[in-house]
């Protein structure tokens, strides 16, 4: 479980993120969403160590990380039980696809990697989909190959926590189901707490079983993708109006609503009043 309790960054002198506070509780998605420059990179940052914390604390197995607390030794421990994937990963070396993915373990790797290394590293890109490129260079990839590979070395790390920002942003839509697939899967499978960035709303309402709402630099609102995300909401947020609709398994979709569809509607509304 990670805690934020009244969590605060400042960058400049200027709030950033003010006043958060949420429980992130492990074996479940927990997705951030809201528009650019709410703030949502900021708390992924701040949840890594990344980013100092102005006020506020962040408890995560047993530790407790608030203003001041990022010194070499500590920082240090503290990632190490986490799992960063910047929105802006890539990896320009000239290294094959299975080098990249086996440096997931770099902390524990000897001058020898050994089998079950290997192993598991291919157990990553094929749960990836991305096993038949283990030999290519990583260079030689699409954006979107790469993104995959990037995230097969973070699931290689093994970590209490993986922290995604925007995985699937550079990914066709199949590629996109199946990496949050597999971080819903490897998530439940784990027990580790997982929080994801995400813009598309109906991915985030589909795969997450949280949603953290961020604008402002304040948490708007939490809590269950089904029971959360109203036309008002959503509204307010992103300040454009959308229909709220439920696919066949309860999950919300958002439709937006253009000006005629939006002004026809309330329409209909004022008639029914």
């Amino acid at each position: 479980m990670i805690r934020l309790d009244d969590v605060a960054v400042s960058r400049g002198g200027q709030p950033i993120l003010r006043g958060v506070n949420a429980t992130l509780e492990p074996g479940l998605v927990h997705a951030v969403i809201g528009p650019n420059g709410a703030g949502k990179t900021t708390l992924l940052r701040a949840l890594f160590g990344d980013l100092p914390l102005s006020a506020g604390g962040i408890e995560m197995a047993g530790r407790r990380m608030g203003p001041g607390r990022l010194g070499s030794p500590f920082r240090k421990a503290w990632r190490d039980a986490l799992a960063y994937m910047p929105q802006d990963s890539s990896a320009d070396l000239a290294m094959t696809v299975l080098e990249v993915v086996v440096l997931g373990r770099l902390g524990r790797l000897q001058f020898h990697v050994d089998d079950e290394t290997l192993q598991a590293a291919m157990a990553r890109l094929d749960a990836a989909d991305i096993a038949h490129l283990a030999d290519r260079e990583i260079g030689s990839l699409s954006g979107g190959q790469r993104q995959m590979a990037m995230f097969a070395q973070v699931l290689m790390r093994d970590p209490l926590a993986l922290l995604l920002d925007e995985p699937v942003s550079a990914l066709d839509l199949k590629h996109q189901i199946a990496l949050l697939d597999v971080v819903r899967g490897e998530t439940r499978a784990t027990e580790r707490v997982t929080v994801v960035v995400l813009h598309d709303l109906n991915l985030a309402c589909r795969y997450a079983d949280n949603l953290l709402v961020v604008a402002d630099g304040t948490l708007r609102a939490s809590g269950p993708p089904r029971s959360l995300v109203t036309p008002d909401l959503i509204g307010s947020v992103y300040g454009v109006e959308v229909e709220v609709l439920h696919d066949s398994r309860g999950s919300p979709v958002v439709q937006p609503m253009g000006r005629a569809a939006a002004s026809a509607a309330s329409r209909r509304q004022m008639a029914a009043q």
